[in-house]
């Protein structure tokens, strides 16, 4: 009879527990929390790896042989265009010259006297003919050796900064042998990737006579103190990656950029008429992305979603309608076709607490 009892006594607790459980549940379904997308004129920043370099970056190369017998500037120093930088060992090249103006002076001195020989018509015309062409072949071999020895001198040809040198003083230079780098940073162009769709939108929205303006995050983080402008697009896109290189310009009057140099693009991309949702409200099964809609039997209802864009806290979507009704809290609580009791939250106050620019 005891047995009896306590097995009555349990089996009440039991259902009372589960009756209690069952009036928390629903409670607790009354509190779900729903809102619709927001349909606004947007915009999102973009953040792309670039890659700086100096609008003028050159090698400079020894173009005579010989030892290297003075260096008149230092590394990282800024110089002018025709300044002297390096001196190749002229002796050579000067004793070459002399005798080369020797043998000018000497062709034309034979061509003057066989000219007055020929108008006395005591030479034949092609006497004269060829010593004409004598005399333009020493010309000739004059402004070659004057050219050699003007090459012993290495002078910058743009105003711009040297870099290290690949040479000492005394070395045995040999034509061609690379002496440094002179950058010009005046100007640095950016180069960086941008995806199909990006490019897609950039093209679609720039009006004909504007350029697209960028800003730079340097490495340290900092924002660059110059706005870039976007001037040149690549003809052809990366059948690997699916991206087409952009070339942005940036003036650097303080000289704060250097050529090879690495950073981040930030290109702002405006969004006209985006459907702005939560990305809270959303949920991924198999690299899709979901939302649960709320019809009209306030039953919620898996609907997928494609992501336009992405902005901090938010999605740009394409899939739902400006009326939707759409589950914004408790997404792991639900089942698909569950009847859920909510309190409607308006999309600006959901979205105003969340990051947004709106235009």
């Amino acid at each position: 009879m005891n047995k009896f009892f306590m097995l009555v006594s349990l089996s009440a607790a039991i259902a009372f527990t589960s009756c209690k459980s069952t009036i928390k549940e629903t409670e607790h379904l009354g509190q779900f929390k729903v809102t619709s997308p927001l349909l606004i004129d947007t915009s999102l920043v973009e953040d792309y790896v670039c890659q700086i370099h100096s609008i003028q970056h050159i090698e400079l190369r020894a173009q005579e042989r010989g030892y290297l017998e003075k260096i008149y500037v230092d590394e990282g120093q800024h110089v002018k265009e025709g300044q002297l930088l390096f001196q190749i060992m002229p002796r050579l090249y000067e004793a070459e010259l002399q005798s080369a103006e020797a043998e000018a002076d000497f062709a034309r001195i034979e061509y003057e006297n066989t000219k007055r020989l020929a108008d006395s018509n005591i030479v034949a015309p092609n006497e004269l003919a060829m010593a004409r062409a004598k005399l333009k072949k020493a010309e000739a071999e004059l402004a070659l050796a004057r050219v050699h020895l003007q090459f012993t001198e290495i002078r910058a040809p743009f105003d711009g900064i040297i870099d290290k040198f690949h040479v000492r003083l005394g070395s045995l230079i040999e034509e061609g042998d690379l002496l440094t780098h002179l950058s010009d940073n005046s100007q640095l162009w950016v180069y960086y990737n941008v995806p199909e769709a990006q490019y897609l939108e950039y093209v679609t929205h720039l009006k004909s006579d504007s350029k697209m303006k960028v800003q730079l995050r340097l490495a340290n983080n900092a924002i660059f103190d110059q706005i870039g402008v976007v001037e040149t697009i690549e003809a052809d896109f990366n059948n690997e990656t699916g991206n087409i290189p952009f070339r942005a310009t940036f003036k650097n009057p303080n000289g704060i950029l250097r050529h090879g140099e690495t950073g981040n693009i930030l290109m702002k991309i405006d969004l006209e008429n985006a459907m702005i949702i939560p990305q809270k409200a959303t949920f991924e099964i198999l690299d899709k992305k979901y939302v649960y809609v709320i019809n009209k039997e306030h039953k919620v209802e898996m609907r997928p979603i494609t992501i336009t864009a992405e902005i901090p806290d938010l999605y740009a979507v394409e899939g739902l309608k400006e009326d939707d009704i759409i589950l914004l809290e408790g997404l792991r609580k639900v089942r698909n076709n569950e009847h859920i009791e909510y309190s409607f939250q308006e999309p600006s106050t959901v979205i105003s607490g969340l990051r947004l620019h709106a235009e």
